[in-house]
């Protein structure tokens, strides 16, 4: 079965449209950020998190004051699922009246059992960070994604050209920055999605990143291969050749993996929900980047250079004009 067969869209020629609508979604998840503030997990920010199971639906706000009154201040608790039954309990490290550990975990049940008696809550998974290990981890996790991109563009420079590597580079940072910025959004407008930064979702870039550069590195092998076949051609129709080419595997490759990331999504339970999202999202801008961002930087880094000779010969050629004739 053949999708998309024998396409010639203009791939190339519409990269200018393009390059504005990342920018802005890319722009827009900064600001958000930057505004909003990220919100980081407990292994990124240190601390205890607890979550618990009720009999019976609660609300937060008796939470909260079970909590006070055991005093706990400072404690962050939000729902989790798809119902008012399960509950997130988030202690910070050195929050008022609670200790570090399994210390707090049990300050925690003991206040909800003296809060809610009738509605036992189930412990269900807890999680201990110290703070010094959640800013390691952070540290750790930039420089992760950095090393992974330096890597990348040196075995792109060897494999192609730098200019090559350059795109696909720019292409892998596009794709994290747009991962990033709908992951920040989306936990503030939706919080059930669980999409807090940790490591979790430091999984999901880096995913994210290798998905990204395949794709990448396919329609780059096809590039060069229809520059051998087609000679006479520009570098514009060659390379926009070469992504129709390439088209039909792309969305094949790209649409089975968004399906299997849907069911994981949606019956993968609450622990995998943030990454199947974030996942979803990467496949999306990965294979749109490979397509419309790093071949069509490639495309205009190789044409500047290009332009460059016949400006330097078209230059000297007015200058010999200028200079009058010796006797």
């Amino acid at each position: 079965m053949h999708f998309f067969r024998k396409t010639s869209i203009d791939f190339i020629g519409k990269r200018r449209t393009w390059y504005f609508v990342s920018s802005f979604i890319t722009l827009a998840g900064i600001v958000w950020a930057l505004f909003r503030g990220v919100e980081y997990g407990i292994d990124f920010a240190g601390g205890t998190e607890v979550q618990l199971l009720f009999q019976k639906n609660v609300s937060i706000e008796d939470v909260r004051g079970a909590l006070d009154k055991a005093a706990i201040r400072g404690a962050e608790v939000k729902y989790y699922g798809t119902d008012e039954s399960g509950v997130l309990v988030r202690v910070r490290e050195g929050a008022q009246g609670a200790q570090a550990g399994s210390e707090a975990t049990k300050k925690v049940l003991d206040a909800m059992a003296t809060g809610f008696q009738g509605n036992k809550a189930q412990l269900m998974q807890e999680q201990h960070i110290g703070p010094k290990i959640g800013a390691e981890l952070r540290s750790k996790a930039f420089l992760a994604v950095f090393f992974t991109c330096v890597v990348i563009l040196i075995y792109l420079t060897f494999r192609f050209r730098f200019v090559y590597g350059l795109g696909a580079v720019i292409a892998i940072v596009h794709d994290v920055l747009v991962a990033f910025a709908f992951a920040v959004i989306c936990n503030g407008l939706v919080p059930w999605l669980n999409l807090e930064m940790n490591s979790t979702l430091l999984a999901a870039f880096l995913t994210i990143v290798g998905f990204s550069v395949n794709d990448t590195v396919i329609i780059f092998d096809r590039i060069r291969e229809d520059q051998r076949k087609y000679k006479g051609q520009t570098l514009k129709e060659i390379m926009n050749r070469a992504i129709n080419e390439t088209l039909p595997r792309t969305i094949i490759t790209s649409g089975t993996v968004f399906l299997t990331l849907l069911v994981l999504f949606i019956w993968g339970g609450e622990v995998l929900r943030g990454f199947a999202f974030t996942m979803l999202i990467g496949v999306i801008t990965g294979t749109y980047s490979s397509i419309f961002v790093a071949s069509a930087i490639a495309f205009d880094w190789l044409e500047r250079d290009k332009a460059k000779p016949a400006t330097a010969t078209t230059r000297r050629q007015a200058a010999t004009k200028r200079v009058p004739a010796t006797a």
